[in-house]
């Protein structure tokens, strides 16, 4: 399941967006399509499923929309996002 790191904070609308890493104070600004591509990224899409949604939202090519998705996905190799398992802290479970 992809989703932004606990360190990322999404501003996400239909007219664009923007990430703010707290660890580096560096917003990251998004098109709108890329916005929209988070925005179906969190919604626990897979790519496969998050690309057919877009392909269909925008009207263009499944080859093309999977494209967009892979490259909105690649916010994970500048420390934004993630694909790991939501860590589970186990100390102070007993509170």
């Amino acid at each position: 399941m992809w989703r932004l790191r606990e360190s990322t904070h999404p501003v996400l609308t239909d007219e664009g967006g923007a990430l703010l890493d707290e660890r580096t104070g560096r917003w990251t600004h998004l098109t709108p399509t890329a916005s929209a591509a988070v925005m179906l990224l969190l919604a626990g899409a897979t790519e496969e499923e998050a690309a057919g949604q877009y392909a269909t939202r925008y009207g263009i090519g499944a080859e093309q929309a999977a494209a967009d998705i892979r490259t909105v996905a690649a916010l994970t190799a500048q420390g934004l996002a993630t694909t790991d398992p939501v860590s589970r802290r186990w100390w102070g479970w007993w509170r």
